[in-house]
């Protein structure tokens, strides 16, 4: 059962989570939506670490979606091997490609809805480019947010939609996007999967996970 949060609650957490990561953004290096757009389809499964230096030396050489159109799978799983899961990811990248020139005139749309019509888009990485490249308001789960959602007590849910509209009733909106990436630096640098740093934590009193231990 989820705990209840009071408005009051909800902005003290996020003011302490501002105060322990004030530089929370997108950690994956892109210029452009599209660039954007294929780091977040190389980052499931990957860290954004990895991701950034498969894009730096990729980037260099094809970095539009007429570049990929162009590329067979074989071309391109070389480039991208590292990241895991490369056949599938290339596969999608190329087709996302092929879908952006012929349906959108070349560009990245820039709504959820159509970018979830992209092959390989999902919810949570239409949501990372709406939110980032767009600037939108956006509630993207990945295994960080879904982790501490459950943790501290926001939702009591394993399947992202689900934590994603939790999240969404409780928070405000002009505040989604930037929570996203508050969850995720601290799932990162703090509140890890396997050793929650806990005493370098400052919303622990609120945290369901820190108290029931």
């Amino acid at each position: 059962m989820a705990k209840k949060f009071t408005d009051e609650e909800i902005a003290i957490i996020l003011e302490r989570l501002e105060q322990l990561h004030p530089d929370s953004v997108c950690e994956l290096n892109y210029r452009t939506p599209f660039e954007l757009l294929v780091a977040v389809i190389l980052s499931a499964q990957c860290t954004d670490k990895r991701v950034n230096q498969v894009t730096e030396k990729l980037f260099k050489i094809y970095n539009t979606p007429s570049d990929f159109a162009q590329l067979s799978e074989e071309e391109l799983r070389p480039y991208i091997f590292s990241c895991g899961f490369y056949r599938n990811k290339a596969r999608n990248i190329i087709s996302a490609s092929c879908d952006i020139l012929e349906k959108f005139g070349g560009e990245v749309p820039g709504d959820i809805q159509s970018l979830m019509t992209l092959a390989g888009v999902g919810k949570k990485t239409a949501n990372v480019v709406y939110s980032v490249a767009f600037g939108g308001q956006a509630i993207a789960v990945d295994t960080h947010v879904l982790r501490l959602s459950n943790r501290i007590g926001f939702c009591d849910s394993d399947n992202p939609l689900k934590v994603e509209k939790a999240l969404s009733q409780i928070i405000p909106e002009e505040k989604w996007s930037h929570t996203h990436h508050l969850l995720i630096h601290h799932g990162r640098y703090t509140c890890a999967a396997r050793n929650p740093d806990c005493g370098n934590c400052n919303i622990c009193e609120f945290c369901e996970f820190f108290n029931k231990k």
